[in-house]
C-alpha cells in the first residue's frame, strides 16, 4: 500500500518507478474509469524482455484489478504462472504479436462510446483538439465471419489493422496496440473520448470536422513529446485517491 499520493513531480518520474505489473495495473484501472468497463471483457497483454506476457485474467473486472491478479503467459498462450484463466480470445494478441514484433501492448475492449461507433461500422469524425492526439487513422475491421478466438478470424483482424494503431472491429469493440503502456494510455482514452465527443455532435446535427492537416500536426507533436505529457500519471494518481492499495 502506498502511503501517500505521489508527488506531482516532473513527469515520468513517477511511472518510471513503477514496475510492469504494476503499469499495467494502471492501465487498466485508468482505462475502466474512462469508458473501458464492460464487465469481464476487455484483455490487455503486456510483452517483456524475455519474451513472456503479463496478462489480466478473464475472471476479474479491470476496476478490481491487482498485482496478485496477473497471469505470466508464454508466446503459445499457455499460463506460466497465476491464480486465474486466460481469455480464449488471447489468440488476437498471440497473432497481433507474432506479426508486429514492435509491439508491447495490444488491447481490447468493448469501451461505451467506441463501441457504439463499431456498431454503425464508421469512424467517428474529429472534432477537437483532444480527439486528435491518436492521430486520424482508424481501421474498421468487418469481415471477420465468428468469434476472434478462431486463428483465422484474428489473422483477418491483424491484417486490416495493418500497420495502424487503433481499429474498430464492426458490431464489437476495439483493439489498440502499442510500443509501450505510456502509448497504449493515449491512444486507447483518445479513441474513447473521440468517439463520445462525436456521437455528441451528431446530436447538435453534426459539425466541421479538424482539417487532416491539423489533427497529423497534433498527434505529431503528441509522438515527439508523449514522454513530458502528464495525462497518463494524473490519471493514475486518480485512482491511487480512489483506492490505496491499487498496487497491493
Amino acid at each position: 500500500m502506498l502511503n501517500a499520493i505521489p508527488n506531482r513531480s516532473r513527469v515520468g518520474e513517477f511511472l518510471a518507478t513503477l514496475t510492469p505489473p504494476q503499469q499495467l495495473v494502471a492501465l487498466a484501472r485508468t482505462l475502466h474509469t474512462e469508458g473501458y468497463n464492460d464487465h469481464t471483457t476487455g484483455h490487455i497483454t503486456f510483452k517483456q524482455p524475455d519474451g513472456t506476457f503479463l496478462v489480466n485474467p478473464v475472471e476479474l473486472t479491470w476496476a478490481e484489478l491487482r498485482v496478485s491478479d496477473l497471469m505470466v503467459m508464454n508466446q503459445d498462450g499457455e499460463a506460466i504462472s497465476g491464480k486465474h484463466s486466460i481469455t480464449p480470445a488471447i489468440t488476437l494478441h498471440r497473432v497481433l504479436h507474432r506479426s508486429r514484433p514492435e509491439i508491447v501492448v495490444a488491447l481490447h475492449g468493448h469501451p461505451h462510446w467506441s463501441t457504439v461507433w463499431a456498431a454503425t461500422h464508421q469512424a467517428p469524425p474529429i472534432y477537437d483538439q483532444t480527439s486528435a492526439l491518436a492521430g486520424r487513422h482508424l481501421a474498421i475491421f468487418s469481415e471477420y465471419d465468428g468469434v476472434v478466438e478462431e486463428t483465422s478470424n484474428a489473422e483477418s483482424a491483424v491484417q486490416a489493422i495493418g500497420g495502424m494503431h487503433l481499429a474498430l472491429l464492426a458490431n464489437h469493440g476495439v483493439l489498440v496496440v502499442a510500443e509501450s503502456i505510456l502509448h497504449a494510455y493515449f491512444w486507447a482514452s483518445t479513441l474513447e473520448w473521440r468517439s463520445r465527443r462525436a456521437w455528441e455532435v451528431s446530436q447538435l446535427g453534426g459539425g466541421i470536422p479538424l482539417k487532416d492537416s491539423v489533427v497529423d500536426q497534433l498527434h505529431d507533436y503528441v509522438l515527439a513529446n508523449i514522454h513530458l505529457l502528464p495525462q497518463f500519471e494524473a490519471a493514475i494518481r486518480e485512482e491511487i485517491r480512489r483506492d490505496p492499495t491499487l498496487f497491493d
